[in-house]
């Protein structure tokens, strides 16, 4: 799973790519989304990324047709651009990264990278695609510091921004003095950064370039104090809410969405085109609704989806097998990218004082771990399908080394010794363990509330951490009220799933396992100080957090695949030895509900988010109705 740029020519973007450009055939259900537009030759690019289906086991598909989904909450519409996954370059199915928008990538050195872009491509409202959009950003968005007051970590090497370079109208260049090895897989994340803005819309509410009189009247209308606020409010290129920004995406948001069913109908000027002709994507719509999470899996039971796995879990299966003949649907099974499932994850900035101390013996942390009995998670909870975990990296990971990234065997023995080493030998009459204040070591471990297996799996936990005097309980929250706390210190353990990339390679960035993030959940108020600069939050006083970010500088510093290996070795032999997270099982199976009518989804695939982008990997672009009309 090693990464390469391939770079140079368009013969290298996908396995098999047709050596000249095939005669464009029009779309015969564009009268369905659109009306006045110019045809396909005008729409595509001069030079449109080809694919060849046949090469990558698809067919030709039809055209026609809307997927039917359902999301939970009303922001999880922002999904379509996960799903849709048109990225500068992105991962094949290898794993591998490639030119997408861009025509190509040259990198000298890991310190200059050189996009060229596709001549004639053009955003979704016909305006064209150039090198402007990428200055704007640069220089109007990234570097504003009215915008944006922080530089974006990606665009900082040993702390300083790159040369940026309008070579002409296709072609930008980036240099660092210094090596950025993040810049190109953050460009790849199934929630990307977007280096270019449509520079032609947003320039109407900047003061440099829009009318004054215009700009103010824009921001009394929007209720806002000034124009920046303005900028970033109709600047969401991520959360598909403002359905004038213009987009590369296969799919859009459209005026007509509400609150609960929101539309998404095709990008008429799409970059990809088949190597017959076909310009992508083939469905015509993609509808999202949004429905009590809880009723998610009784629903698509009940036919009401044409493609779900947002808010199924393992524990549907029963019910979505019920209604596969009736329904006319399969229910098919991915294997997750997680490094683990679930995850315990104790909060080593919590403010609680007595707690933090706690947390921050390793001794604690481990006995903990002994004693959460994961093959009795994988029994109950998984029909014993997965593999008990530590939630480091999974065995097809080339990171992975046999005997020093798993988790310990469940010895409810060893837990209690670590813990009478501690000190903690005083129990009140329940048996629960007393902390140095007198308080019950009782902890309460939160959850986002969206999978109810791990309100299950805590349950089977409770009982292993009652054996050695630790009080267990579950609180289900919400994800964004889960994490203001862990932020705050008010959460002393967060519940969640495990690393979403259990598949790294060395190319790829540890960011995820290193305190630089306010949802690293293992220490948030240390991200928060790497996030903010040292504005908030809390500079790491623990040395192993120190050491993992100075292993983090090591891999953004590094010359040679040698070196980010060494990086990244030092970072997993952290996490397994100080016992960083609790891992519980990995491997388990994510359902995904397919439509039998719904082609060119794959039988088997794996089910990740980084990389991923869960169905984006696939190519959504290239899913087809049999039946369409």
């Amino acid at each position: 799973m090693m990464i390469r740029v391939f770079v140079a020519c368009l013969a290298l973007l996908l396995p098999a790519v047709a050596s000249a450009q095939p005669t464009l055939v029009e779309i015969p259900t564009l009268a369905n989304t659109h009306e006045g537009l110019p045809p396909i030759a005008e729409r595509v690019p001069q030079e449109p990324l080809v694919v060849d289906l046949a090469a990558t086991g698809r067919t030709e598909g039809k055209y026609g047709g809307e997927i039917n989904t359902l999301i939970g909450r009303a922001k999880d519409v922002r999904l379509i651009n996960v799903w849709g996954y048109a990225r500068l370059v992105g991962y094949d199915e290898n794993y591998n990264l490639k030119p997408d928008i861009l025509r190509a990538v040259d990198v000298e050195g890991g310190r200059v990278f050189t996009f060229h872009l596709r001549r004639g491509h053009k955003w979704s409202d016909g305006e064209p695609f150039t090198a402007e959009d990428f200055r704007y950003f640069f220089e109007d968005v990234a570097t504003n510091t009215e915008l944006t007051p922080t530089p974006p970590p990606y665009l900082l090497a040993d702390g300083k921004l790159p040369k940026f370079e309008v070579i002409d109208d296709v072609t930008v260049r980036y240099t660092w003095d210094a090596p950025n090895p993040q810049f190109l897989p953050t460009l790849a994340l199934a929630r990307p950064p977007f280096i270019y803005r449509p520079a032609h819309y947003l320039k109407q509410f900047n003061p440099k370039y829009g009318d004054a009189d215009a700009i103010a009247k824009m921001v009394d209308t929007a209720r806002v104090r000034s124009w920046a606020p303005l900028h970033n409010l109709r600047d969401e290129m991520y959360d598909a809410t403002n359905p004038d920004l213009p987009s590369l995406q296969p799919w859009v948001p459209t005026e007509s969405a509400t609150d609960r069913r929101f539309v998404l109908v095709r990008n008429p000027y799409f970059h990809r085109i088949t190597s017959e002709g076909h310009q992508l994507p083939f469905i015509d719509q993609v509808i999202m609704s949004v429905v009590d999470g809880s009723l998610i899996p009784t629903k698509v039971q009940a036919g009401e989806a044409d493609l779900q796995s947002r808010g199924l879990v393992f524990g549907d299966l029963p019910v979505l097998k019920r209604g596969e003949t009736s329904r006319n649907y399969a229910t098919r099974l991915w294997p997750e990218a997680n490094a683990s499932a679930i995850a315990i994850y104790p909060n080593l900035t919590v403010a609680d004082p007595v707690l933090r101390t706690l947390f921050r013996d390793r001794r604690f942390r481990e006995a903990l771990s002994l004693a959460v009995d994961r093959e009795l998670l994988n029994r109950v909870l998984y029909f014993g399908l997965g593999r008990p975990s530590a939630n480091t990296v999974l065995q097809e990971s080339p990171l992975y080394v046999s005997g020093k990234m798993d988790p310990p065997a469940f010895d409810l023995e060893k837990a209690n010794a670590l813990l009478d080493e501690i000190g903690l030998t005083k129990r009140n009459r329940e048996g629960v363990r007393l902390l140095s204040d007198g308080r019950p070591l009782e902890l309460i471990a939160e959850t986002a509330g969206e999978n109810h297996i791990e309100i299950d799996a805590l349950e089977l936990i409770k009982d292993g951490w009652k054996e050695i005097g630790v009080g267990l309980y579950a609180r289900p929250s919400q994800r964004d009220v889960m994490r203001n706390r862990a932020f705050s210190g008010e959460l002393a353990i967060a519940v969640s799933a495990g690393y979403d990339n259990g598949l790294p390679s060395a190319d790829m960035s540890p960011d995820e396992r290193v305190p630089v993030s306010t949802i690293f959940f293992t220490g948030p108020a240390w991200g928060a100080y790497s996030m903010s600069g040292g504005e908030s939050g809390e500079e790491p006083d623990y040395e192993p957090a120190k050491q993992l970010m100075s292993l983090y500088e090591d891999w953004l510093h590094s010359e040679s695949d040698a070196d980010r290996a060494a990086a990244w070795e030092g970072i997993l032999k952290l996490h397994a030895e100080e016992v960083l997270t609790i891992g519980t099982v990995e491997g388990v199976i994510q359902p995904v509900v397919v439509k039998n009518t719904l082609k060119n989804v794959p039988e088997k695939a794996v089910y990740g988010w980084d990389p991923g982008a869960q169905f984006g990997l696939y190519r959504m672009d290239e899913f087809y109705f049999d039946n369409a009309s």
